[in-house]
């Protein structure tokens, strides 16, 4: 089997996680400047086996757009265009920086290390990656 890949697009930074082959685990990667998250893309495409990617979807909580929809849908046909190959899935992520923050504090995470933004935008989008997994294992 081949990896998800899962983005928490920011303007900024973008958080990366990916699955292990099994597609059981879902582990941080790395966050990466939005500006370079297609050539960073590419590059983990060509060394593992990618089979989707996993795209957080922002939405207020009453379901409407954000700031951030928009750019998140040029991300998508971006996505859909640079990789016809792979699948690329929707996922909501409302709460999800704010369940990072909570699991970062409850693992143990320093303040200092809590601070940093790009962490909590990789474990968003770990959060993303496992809650997806889990919305397909109980559909099947």
């Amino acid at each position: 089997m081949a990896r998800l890949v899962a983005i928490d697009y920011g303007n900024k930074r973008t958080g990366l996680a990916v699955t292990d082959p099994l597609q059981i685990i879902a582990t941080a990667l790395e966050t990466v400047p939005t500006h370079t998250l297609l050539d960073r893309l590419k590059a983990y495409v060509a060394t593992e086996p990618v089979e989707g990617f996993v795209v957080g979807w922002p939405t207020n909580t009453d379901g409407t757009d954000t700031h951030t929809t928009a750019p998140v849908r040029g991300l998508i046909k971006k996505l859909k265009t640079m990789f016809p190959e792979q699948t690329v899935h929707q996922h909501d992520e409302r709460f999800t920086s704010r369940m990072a923050l909570q699991s970062m504090i409850a693992g143990g995470t320093s303040k200092k290390d809590r601070r940093e933004k790009g962490n909590i935008d990789m474990v968003s989008a770990t959060i993303i990656l496992q809650s997806f997994m889990e919305s397909k294992t109980n559909v099947q």
